[in-house]
């Protein structure tokens, strides 16, 4: 082990608990910063649409922009930390970020807000995988899993109470509060990160061009496809055929100069390690469905339920205290149990609840709404804490910076491309069961049920015949939820066979083991 790399890994026993406290709550207030702003600007489009003067199509890129600067610049996260230090792109990530919050704020035109979510985008990206980076390097590999936990709680505080505190915000304020709240969370993160010492780096190689610029391509081109292939009705809009092929022939160029350059821009090292890679490959797969729900039940509620915003977010609300729940069983579970057991009990508890989400009904009270995301949120700390910290158990920590930005990219590659979906089979389904629906009432003697209906309705009357449309419409609008609630559930279950990837193993540089 180079001195380098043995610096940075015992560097974590050193570290004062003041220290470590401090930096730990930078970490979490960056975290949720960044989670808080992916969330909580969607409540605030229509109102923005309203005073920026822009059509429905036009602020889709008020979202879009936001996602294209974070895929250019997650890849690109780890090289810099390995070049500049941990310490200096967290800090710089959070001026960024915060500035383009305030820019956000007081912007007067389209372009300029889209700008503004650009170089959001782009400071938020290395956040998250850098906010794990540094929490496992000032902790030994045995607090791993409880460091996973106290970083899902801040990512869960975000994400969950995003949609409630914009609704609040935007009713009560302004839609330009949704991002000036960024603003003292971003200072107290700053000040935070100042406590954080750099460590030492290994030498600062030679920036490879041509691995970051196809990654940089072909990421940007698959999230713009995925973010806008709902929109455009997918493979029959040219811009998405020629999106796919981009990303397609990028990755592809990618991965053939990355294991033939001298030193290319991804090491090729980290795919030696079987837990990385597999739990790589895991949470790609589990971010497919863990995003999922949680972007289906806010329309479905708002739409097919009639509930105001405030309270949407308020009946999402105990998903993270369900994740809460689950950090505090699941450090305990891991002493006890295998690894892969405890990950596969999470899965079990994640389907369980989207079985219940599969018997929602529309008149039903907000209880159900309530347990099965209790129970989901439990489940996902269940999954993701463990896979987490399996993912960087035995990799190197000269490694971390690159792992922590692959783990982050893929995992949001999974949770775009698990959204899309999901969106897709809604529009489809919703349109398939509305046709199903139409022909029983065009057809009353075909169904006792549609008779009634027919009896109570004239149907040559035209308030009479939009009442029966708008009727359909609502249910098969929610058969499609219920349906997408099922594929969800069944996905969820078909990731357990990939369990049998990940090895038991002991931590990087012989430290204690965290996996027996």
């Amino acid at each position: 082990m180079s001195e380098a790399t043995a610096a940075i890994f015992d560097a974590a026993p050193a570290r004062s608990k003041a220290s470590r406290r401090i930096i730990t709550f930078a970490v979490m207030a960056a975290t949720t910063m960044q989670s808080l702003d992916s969330t909580i600007a969607n409540v605030a489009l229509p109102r923005m649409q309203g005073e920026l003067s822009a059509s429905q199509d036009q602020m889709g890129w008020v979202l879009t922009s936001y996602i294209v600067g974070a895929a250019i610049m997650i890849p690109l996260s780890g090289w810099l930390a390995n070049a500049f230090g941990k310490r200096k792109v967290m800090l710089a990530s959070v001026v960024v970020f915060t500035a383009a919050s305030l820019l956000c704020g007081i912007v007067t035109s389209l372009p300029q807000i889209v700008l503004a979510r650009f170089l959001q985008g782009v400071g938020g990206a290395a956040l998250v995988p850098l906010s794990q980076a540094v929490l496992f390097d000032i902790n030994e590999p045995q607090d791993f899993p409880r460091a996973m936990a106290i970083w899902a709680g801040a990512a869960q505080v975000g994400s969950i109470g995003g949609p409630a505190l914009g609704g609040w915000l935007t009713e009560n304020l302004s839609w330009r509060w949704v991002f000036f709240i960024n603003l003292p969370i971003g200072i107290l993160a700053f000040l935070g990160l100042l406590a954080l010492k750099e460590q030492p780096s290994p030498a600062r190689t030679r920036f490879d061009f041509m691995g970051f610029a196809t990654l940089s391509i072909a990421v940007t081109a698959l999230q713009l496809m995925l973010d806008r292939g709902q929109q455009l009705d997918w493979f029959s809009s040219k811009e998405i055929v020629i999106e796919a092929i981009v990303a397609g022939i990028g990755f592809y160029v990618f991965a053939v100069h990355m294991f033939t350059s001298d030193k290319p821009f991804l090491n090729p090292s980290l795919f030696k390690d079987a837990n990385f890679l597999a739990s790589t490959v895991f949470i790609f797969l589990i971010g497919v469905v863990l995003f999922a729900s949680l972007a289906l039940l806010p329309p479905l509620m708002q739409n097919e339920m009639d509930y105001p915003v405030l309270l949407t977010g308020l009946v999402t609300a105990p998903r993270g205290i369900g994740t809460v729940i689950g950090m505090v069983v699941v450090g305990r579970l891991l002493a006890i149990a295998d690894v892969r057991a405890v990950i596969a009990a999470g899965l079990m508890i994640m389907a369980y609840s989207l079985w219940q989400m599969t018997r929602f009904s529309p008149d039903m009270s907000y209880g159900p709404l309530v347990v099965s995301g209790l129970i989901q949120g439990f489940g996902i700390a269940i999954v993701y804490i463990p896979l987490s910290a399996t993912a960087f158990a035995t990799l190197d920590p000269s490694l971390r910076n690159e792992g922590a930005s692959l783990f982050s990219l893929m995992r949001n590659i999974g949770s775009s491309a698990g959204i899309s979906v999901v969106l897709f089979m809604l529009t489809r389904n919703t349109q398939t069961m509305h046709a199903s629906l139409s022909a029983l009432v065009r057809t009353p003697s075909a169904d006792p049920t549609s008779v009634a209906i027919a009896a109570r309705l004239d149907p040559g009357a035209n308030h009479s015949l939009a009442a029966i449309d708008a009727a359909i419409g609502h249910q098969a609008a929610f058969v499609a939820y219920l349906d997408d609630f099922k594929l969800m559930m069944l996905a969820t279950l078909a990731t357990l066979p990939f369990l049998l990837l990940i090895r038991t193993g002991r931590p990087a540089g012989g430290g204690h083991a965290v996996l027996d």
